[in-house]
Parts: C-alpha cells; structure tokens; sequence
C-alpha cells in the first residue's frame, strides 16, 4: 500500500473529521451556488412564448411590457401581474432575495424576526439576514482558503530558504522576522483603513504579510533536519542544482506539518477576517459579512436571530475546520499504524 492511500485510510478511520470534511464540503460547494439559492432576479423568464435568462442579462421593463428604460425589478407588483397572464412564467430561487435585497413589504420595524417571507428574519436596513449569511459564508471560505494558501507559500518558500542554506542567511533571516513579527499588526490595520478604501483584496495582502511567519519556522525546522541526510549530500557531490534538491528531496518531507495545519489556519483566517468585520476595519458595509452580521447583532441584542444564525454559522464552521484538522494530524503521525 502506498504511503498516499495509507494516510487516506487512516484519515477515513477518523469518522469524526472523515464526516466533517464532508459537511464543510456540500456547504462550501452550496455557497458557490448561491446565486441560484438566494436572488431576486430569476433564472428563466417565460414572457410571449420567449425566454429570458435575467441571471446573464439585464433586461429593461420596457421588455416585458413597461415604460421605464431601467432595469427590471422582478420584485414589482408589476411584473408579478405581468407574469400572472396565462401563458407567461417566472421560475425564482428558493429565497427570493439578494444579499443587498431590502424588503420594502416589512410592516414593523428593523430588524424584523423571522416570518415565512424572511426565514432568519431582516437586519437593520431590511436586508434578508439567510441572503447575507449565505454570501458572508462564501466569501469567509473564499477569503480563509486564499489568505492559507498565499501565507503557505510565502512561509514554505522562506522557511526552505532558511533551513537549506541556514548560517547567515538562516541568521538574517531570523533577525527578520522577530523585528517583523514585533510589528503592530492591529494599528498598521486602523492606518491603512483610514487611509485606503478597504477591501477584501486589500485585507488579502496586509494580512498575507504577517501569516506566513508561523509557518515558516515548521518547515525551516524539517529543511535543517532533512540537509544533513545522506541523499541529499550525495545529490550534492552528483552536482544537483540548490533548487532542485529543496524542490524534490526535501520539500515533500517537510510537507507534513504544512498539511497538518492547513485547516487550523484556515480557521484562523476566517476569525481574522470575521473580527475585523466586526470592528469595521474590514470588508465594506455592503458586503455580506459575518463580522457584520455579529456587530449588528451586537448593536441590537433584543434581535436575537441575529447573533444566534451567524453565531451558528461562524462556530460550525471553525468546528468542522477543527476537527478535519486533527484527523489530518493523526493520519500523517509517522508513529500511526
């Protein structure tokens, strides 16, 4: 048996993290599609024997039979009595609300509490809270799989640096990255804010460059470890590039604790993102965030459905990270059988 499908069995064996894996995969592969789950515009309008694909094009009312040259709001009275004639349909997602949707029909106030129309209720401005926790999950996974994958490269590539060549460069480096790591992370954060229009991308690369610190100093350890070996001194005396040796002796053995903490720092990811959402250092107001929809939960405590859905949501997802992670750990432990 090879050692790639050895691990797989041993991961398998880990019913806890075997079945959080596939959780967090059928939610996060749902969340891609969350377009065709959470819209105020259809996926397919029959209107006079033609259709009409409102999810690719914008379509002016004056085509389904209206005066203004805008947009249509498939929300209108309007087009709900047009597409009522017989022979015309409109085929809607199951929740007819976009994340920035707001819910003019609300009769009491904001936020409102869950009803048939609004299954997690409204947030402070009437937005559909299942809409926005939707598109806010998304865009976690999506921002805590880049910043781990941005910060693992950076933290392999200078931890390889570190530990092949080690002397001074090792030393430099080391130096480095205590001065870098003693950097106020928070305060450089609130500066640029205030500075630049924040953005995701623009979160991407402040924090890409502090995460990659942790990493490094995991793989600096197996590249010291591992150049001392006899096949890599003998690689050397056959005259075989620097590169080439780090890439293809050294690298798939230091890979191990890179794998094993990949979900930890995923999780870790996610909470930074969701904590400077939450202090309004991060993603702009009107994009769907769980940081958000905490802090707004956290301004209106009487909204209970606000804290208690994207609480759910935040700490299932940590949870499942969490334990895919450990079962990863124990299925590379060179000591498992």
């Amino acid at each position: 048996m090879s050692p790639g499908r050895r691990r797989w069995m041993r991961f398998r064996r880990n019913r806890r993290g075997f079945y959080s894996l596939v959780i967090f995969l059928i939610a996060f592969i749902t969340s891609l599609g969350a377009e065709l789950i959470s819209n105020d515009k259809p996926f397919l309008v029959v209107y006079e024997n033609k259709y009409y694909v409102p999810y690719f094009k914008s379509y002016p009312e004056t085509t389904f039979g209206g005066i203004f040259e805008t947009e249509t709001d498939y929300r209108d009275p309007y087009f709900s009595e047009v597409m009522a004639r017989e022979g015309n349909r409109a085929y809607f997602p199951l929740n007819r609300y976009y994340y920035d949707t707001i819910n003019y029909d609300i009769t009491g106030p904001v936020p409102s509490p869950p009803t048939r129309d609004n299954i997690l209720g409204t947030d402070d401005r009437g937005r559909d809270v299942f809409a926005r926790l939707l598109y806010g999950f998304r865009l976690s996974i999506l921002f805590g799989l880049a910043l781990t994958l941005v910060g693992t490269l950076i933290g392999i590539v200078c931890g390889a640096v570190q530990g092949y060549f080690g002397g001074r460069t090792d030393l430099f480096f080391q130096r480095f990255i205590e001065i870098w790591g003693s950097m106020p992370e928070l305060y450089l954060l609130i500066i640029f804010a205030s500075i630049f229009k924040p953005s995701a991308l623009f979160l991407l690369i402040l924090l890409s460059l502090f995460s990659w610190m942790g990493l490094s100093d995991y793989v600096r350890a197996e590249f010291l470890r591992g150049r001392n070996m006899d096949y890599v001194r003998a690689a050397q005396a056959l005259g075989v590039g620097n590169l080439v040796i780090m890439y293809r002796h050294l690298l798939p053995n230091g890979m191990t604790p890179v794998i094993t903490f990949l979900p930890f720092r995923m999780s870790a990811s996610i909470l930074a993102l969701t904590s400077l959402d939450f202090l309004g250092l991060g993603v702009p107001p009107s994009t769907p965030s769980l940081g958000e929809l905490l802090a707004q939960g956290k301004a209106n405590i009487d909204a209970w459905w606000l804290s208690l859905s994207t609480f759910t949501v935040l700490v299932g997802s940590l949870i499942l990270l969490i334990f895919i992670g450990e079962a990863l750990r124990e299925a590379f432990d060179p000591r498992a059988k």
